[in-house]
């Protein structure tokens, strides 16, 4: 019962849990800039190729 008193106020494991949340929230979003910004950046190469000679 002491041994689950303990776990239960420790608070490394939660900063840890924490941290690891953030940094996938963070991935998530950059994934979803990047595709959005490679998409838009496809579209101004394409125009600028169409308009050369």
């Amino acid at each position: 019962m002491d041994q689950f008193v303990r776990l239960i106020k420790e608070e490394e494991g939660q900063a840890l849990t924490e941290y690891g949340l953030l940094v996938g929230l963070i991935a998530i979003a950059v994934v979803t800039i990047l595709g959005t910004v490679g998409t838009k950046l496809t579209g101004v190469f394409t125009t600028i190729t169409e308009k050369l000679p």
